[in-house]
């Protein structure tokens, strides 16, 4: 099953180098927080970060939020996340080539303020209502692996607060492996016309959200040294109407 790449070892390194290594020219979790427009939130704001994986964009959204929740499917990527939380600092190994590897570190930069954050492991698609409401939640390249992204985004008027700020980035890659065709948001036609996810974002939110603006977020997953993705993923902000 695809969710089980999440759990793996390769998962984790690939991840802890999108959210960790300086040396990736994309930043890419501290460019999806930067999509937010800081001087409109309150000094107590609240932050969810949806699909935190290892917790980067967590980390970073404490830098202006009082408190971050972070909440990820995969058990794996929680439990990485608490131990930076706790140490700051985490060694890890990078394949470099075939059965060669690489020794590294996960770093959580030092002026960051930690304790503002906590992780859990939850469904983005049942979410409690015991976490209460927001003024930041960010989806970061998590609707086309959820089964029913619907659902998920129907669910965002609840926690957000009116005035707060929604960030969703994905590059669109939809696959039955990880979501049912019939629940795809786009990349497909009906009755002879193309569909968007744009498209179907847009229809999902604009009722209790006012779109803000869009742009294009490229990032990069290092498989190994030789080899990487490269993917380019839509960031929209949008704002909780009154």
């Amino acid at each position: 099953m695809p969710a089980k790449y999440y759990e793996s070892d390769r998962a984790v390194a690939e991840y802890l180098l999108l959210h960790y290594d300086e040396t990736d020219h994309s930043n890419f979790p501290v460019r999806c927080v930067a999509q937010l427009e800081t001087g409109r939130l309150p000094a107590s704001a609240r932050a969810l970060d949806l699909g935190c994986a290892v917790g980067r964009s967590s980390f970073e959204l404490a830098r202006c939020c009082a408190e971050v929740v972070g909440i990820d499917a995969s058990t794996r990527f929680i439990a990485i996340a608490r131990q930076l939380q706790k140490k700051r600092t985490l060694p890890f190994q990078s394949v470099e080539e075939g059965g060669l590897t690489r020794p590294r570190r996960a770093v959580v930069p030092g002026e960051i303020d930690r304790r503002r954050v906590r992780f859990e492991r939850g469904d983005a698609m049942n979410l409690p209502s015991s976490l209460g409401h927001f003024d930041v939640i960010l989806l970061a390249n998590l609707i086309d692996r959820l089964r029913n992204p619907r659902k998920c985004l129907e669910q965002m008027r609840r926690f957000l607060r009116p005035g707060g700020q929604l960030i969703i980035t994905s590059p669109y890659s939809w696959l039955v492996e990880y979501t049912p065709r019939r629940c795809w948001l786009g990349g497909f036609r009906r009755q002879g016309r193309p569909v968007t996810t744009f498209d179907t974002l847009r229809q999902i939110l604009s009722p209790h959200f006012r779109l803000v603006r869009r742009r294009d977020l490229p990032f990069l997953i290092r498989e190994h040294a030789r080899k990487f993705q490269f993917g380019l993923a839509e960031a929209s902000l949008w704002f909780r109407r009154p």
